[in-house]
């Protein structure tokens, strides 16, 4: 289920004459009239003419803009491909746009296995991008088409860097295919149809891939999350006939010093319970497991990675359907810790098993806990389609969003209003699944808060990520953003286990 292909990415220097491959990426600026390709590895003959025939063509150097020509003499590749890199000086081109084009080069590849990468890569900074772009962009779902596509999916990418020799890139170069296959996979995982992707195949398709890592996976099923109290779970899977689970996923390295907790919201399918959805765009309630999907990959990355931090993942799956046995409006269900919560809405269920999830997780006392979620539409009101709300403990918060910016994911922290909490009071239970609509994302998160632990008294640090809009793109792809199934935010987080492995 899991099994997107893999990618070799490999640093060359800039003498490419003796390179061979089926396609070599150049980069194409464009200041005024002025058309030129960024680092060029050819002679300035060659150079020249091919930006002549550029110019001929109309390029205009814009992101995601891709010509293709002839191989020439000098290289080895059967065709150029030609990205625009979206600026007009090379000065002005920062990582992330370095990232994308890349990764909009490899996604708009044709009929390639091969490639060289001759983009801007002068520092080690600039091939990590590079490198991240390329194994961020090759990707194609084809999981479920009688017929598969004969085209190659990009196999190996060699980057051209003065500082190929560098002591630090076979490090870079590392994390950077481990995180693509990350994403790659956490794509996979959601772009899955809900009746080969639910909870018990889902828990089934993490234990089998964590075989070949240093994972420890534990399965909560039905009879085990009623005996031990998961109301949120037990309330919101009751009306499926494919019942929930509770995935609980550890990495847990001798010497780590700190304890991050990752709780993901994995309703397979949504059609909102007895408050049904309307059909239109229902479709893509497949991928309301986003969270679960990232927080396991994430932790899948960490492990890979070796890094120096204790992780426990919480996979919180349910299917969200009509049925016999479903949650009504008006019902009364008992979270896992003990806390009842009157369910005015069932299509608000991903609050209810985060809720199951954050107080399990809140037992082992982390260091941190940050819970991520495609939780509200209100996040796409607030904050569009792909900028990711982070709200919570102000300290986790604002290191999630500098994670965040570093790595070229967007996100922004938003407040949690104290007037907020009153309008989750309850007439008959100690909280109401929904509460004041205007803020709808802030008034979600004000909800979970309530089930973060304490330890000696004080809250336990807390953050919590809703990316309804950035998870699933419905829209075109764009720069190594595919369309559908995106793996939005497991790059964030990592990069935020990595921080706070090196804290001191």
């Amino acid at each position: 289920m899991i099994n997107s292909s893999d990618l070799t990415l490999s640093a060359i220097g800039t003498d490419i004459k003796r390179k061979s491959a089926d396609a070599l990426i150049l980069g194409v600026l464009k200041n005024g009239e002025s058309l030129s390709i960024a680092a060029s590895p050819f002679t300035a003959e060659t150079t020249t003419s091919l930006e002549q025939s550029l110019s001929a063509l109309g390029v205009a150097g814009k992101a995601d803009e891709v010509t293709v020509l002839p191989g020439v003499d000098g290289a080895k590749a059967k065709v150029l491909h030609f990205i625009g890199l979206g600026v007009k000086e090379l000065a002005e081109l920062s990582e992330e746009q370095l990232r994308r084009a890349a990764g909009s080069a490899a996604r708009q590849l044709s009929n390639a296995k091969s490639a060289i990468f001759a983009l801007p890569a002068d520092t080690v900074e600039r091939v990590a991008a590079i490198a991240e772009g390329i194994a961020l962009g090759s990707y194609r779902y084809e999981n479920h088409r009688s017929k598969k596509s004969e085209k190659p999916v990009l196999a190996e990418a060699q980057i051209v860097t003065a500082v190929a020799t560098s002591k630090d890139l076979p490090a870079v170069l590392k994390r950077a295919a481990v995180l693509g296959r990350a994403v790659r996979g956490t794509r996979d995982l959601i772009n899955a149809p809900a009746n080969v992707l639910y909870p018990e195949s889902f828990a089934a398709a993490v234990k089998d891939y964590s075989k070949s890592l240093p994972l420890k996976v534990t399965i909560f099923d039905e009879k085990r999350l009623a005996k031990e109290g998961f109301g949120g779970l037990i309330g919101v899977g009751g009306g499926s006939a494919r019942q929930p689970r509770m995935v609980k996923v550890e990495y847990a390295p001798s010497k780590a010093a700190k304890h991050i907790a990752l709780i993901g919201k994995g309703i397979t399918f949504d059609t909102g319970g007895t408050s049904l959805k309307p059909a239109a765009g229902m479709h893509a309630m497949k991928s309301d497991m986003s969270g679960a999907a990232a927080v396991f990959q994430t932790i899948a990355a960490v492990s890979e990675l070796g890094l120096n931090v204790k992780v426990t993942a919480w996979l919180c799956l349910a299917e969200n359907m009509p049925g016999g046995a479903s949650t009504r409006p008006g019902d009364v269900l008992t979270m896992f810790g003990g806390k009842t919560v009157e369910v005015l809405n069932t299509d608000a269920e991903g609050r209810l098993v985060m809720a199951d999830g954050l107080a399990a997780a809140s037992l082992e006392k982390p260091d941190v806990m940050i819970d991520i979620a495609t939780l509200t539409g209100a996040q796409m009101l607030a904050l569009g389609l792909r900028t990711a709300g982070v709200m919570g403990d102000k300290q986790v918060t604002n290191d999630l969003v500098a994670v965040s910016d570093k790595v070229g994911e967007l996100a922004w922290a938003m407040p949690l209003p104290e007037e907020l909490r009153p309008s989750i009071e309850s007439q008959v239970a100690d909280l109401a699944n929904i509460g004041e609509r205007m803020g709808g994302m802030m008034t979600a998160a004000v909800f979970l808060e309530e089930f973060v632990g304490e330890v000696d008294g004080k809250k336990i640090p807390w953050a919590h990520i809703d990316f309804a809009g950035p998870a699933f793109n419905e829209g075109s792809a764009w720069g190594y953003t595919p369309k559908n199934g995106t793996g939005s935010q497991v790059r964030t987080l990592v990069a935020y286990a990595e921080h706070l492995a090196a804290a001191k």
